[in-house]
């Protein structure tokens, strides 16, 4: 048996789309015996998206996209980690953490050489017909 999608019809009167709970014609969010539970996930979702939001405004955090990013977080944690008391645990981590903001400064170099390396050469550097197998895309 093929599990069927949701037959709510929204406010714009699309299709919900999800797929319906396992007997039923309605996803989990339009159930009405799971209407509370649902409104829970909701509050819950909402207060935990605010204070992602909060945290990363408040320590100038954008995620783990780039480089920089990397390093802010790294740097956030080390700054935290040294206002700690002293202790063995503290000394590994900020010990872990200079490892890996040497491996975070070496990524950014390679980055940076990279960027330079492809500016030079420009967009094409191989000839059509310069694949090491004929069905390989050039890149």
């Amino acid at each position: 048996m093929v599990n069927r999608g949701c037959t709510y019809e929204m406010t714009d009167g699309l299709a919900c789309q999800a797929p319906a709970l396992r007997g039923k014609t309605v996803c989990y969010w339009h159930d009405p015996e799971k209407a509370e539970e649902a409104a829970e996930a909701r509050r819950i979702g909402g207060m935990h998206r605010r204070k992602a939001k909060s945290v990363a405004t408040i320590y100038d955090f954008a995620g783990l996209r780039t480089v920089e990013s990397a390093q802010r977080l790294l740097e956030i944690a080390a700054i935290e980690t040294l206002a700690l008391e002293n202790s063995i645990a503290r000394n590994r981590a900020l010990i872990s953490a200079a490892a890996g903001a040497g491996k975070l400064i070496e990524a950014g170099d390679l980055e940076e050489r990279l960027t330079a390396v492809e500016a030079a050469v420009g967009p094409k550097a191989h000839a059509d017909g310069d694949a090491a197998f004929p069905e390989e895309p050039v890149r």
